[in-house]
């Protein structure tokens, strides 16, 4: 019996709920610049990147990640910008979709209602990811409900906790600078075993 290749449907389906969010208008009355949602999304991707929110650049761009935090991420990830913005290779699907606006020290949290909204819903779409990193505190509280661990350092620190599939990381921004100083057991220790895991992930049939 010949079986049927469902990709393109899986595709198109997902491809309708990006349109959908694009739309999307939630939380359109807690955002100073109003709402631009930006994602980069694929049946086929193999590796999810879990952020935060888009920063400022990104909204003004539509690009996620074309900044300092991007360059850091990719350098961790050991991909370059071509890698890092394939769809088949990575998704990027934050916590909330749109730029949050500024707070007194960064930008504001992301929005509860975005996640709540559309998450479960593409996670679903997303069938053949082999690898996600949650970039902050922000998708770690989400996806790892079950985290003993209190804080971001602790939960990174104890990133063999999670299995192969999943890996904690810092927030890749500049104003992480301090805590990369402070633990730089993160860059000397795990980057090579991410760098490692991405080479192979990305590489994978």
């Amino acid at each position: 019996m010949q079986v049927k290749n469902t990709i393109p449907i899986q595709q198109a389906s997902l491809a309708k709920m990006v349109d959908e969010i694009k739309a999307c208008r939630l939380c359109e009355k807690q955002l100073a610049l109003g709402p631009n949602p930006i994602v980069q999304l694929s049946v086929n991707a193999k590796i999810l990147i879990a952020s935060q929110a888009p920063g400022s650049v990104a909204h003004a761009s539509g690009i996620p990640f074309l900044d300092k935090s991007g360059e850091r991420l990719r350098e961790w990830m050991g991909l370059d910008e071509l890698a890092f913005y394939d769809p088949n290779n990575v998704a990027i699907l934050p916590m909330a979709f749109c730029y949050p606006g500024r707070a007194s020290s960064g930008d504001l949290p992301p929005s509860k209602e975005c996640a709540a909204m559309w998450r479960s819903k593409v996670l679903g779409h997303l069938p053949n990811v082999l690898l996600t990193l949650l970039v902050g505190q922000y998708s770690q509280r989400w996806h790892l409900s079950d985290n003993p661990y209190a804080t971001l350092t602790e939960t990174v620190m104890n990133w063999r906790t999670f299995g192969p599939s999943v890996m904690p990381l810092p927030h890749p921004s500049p104003r992480n600078n301090v805590w990369l100083a402070k633990n730089p057991w993160f860059e000397e220790a795990l980057v090579p075993i991410l760098r490692k895991r991405v080479a192979a992930t990305v590489t994978s049939v």
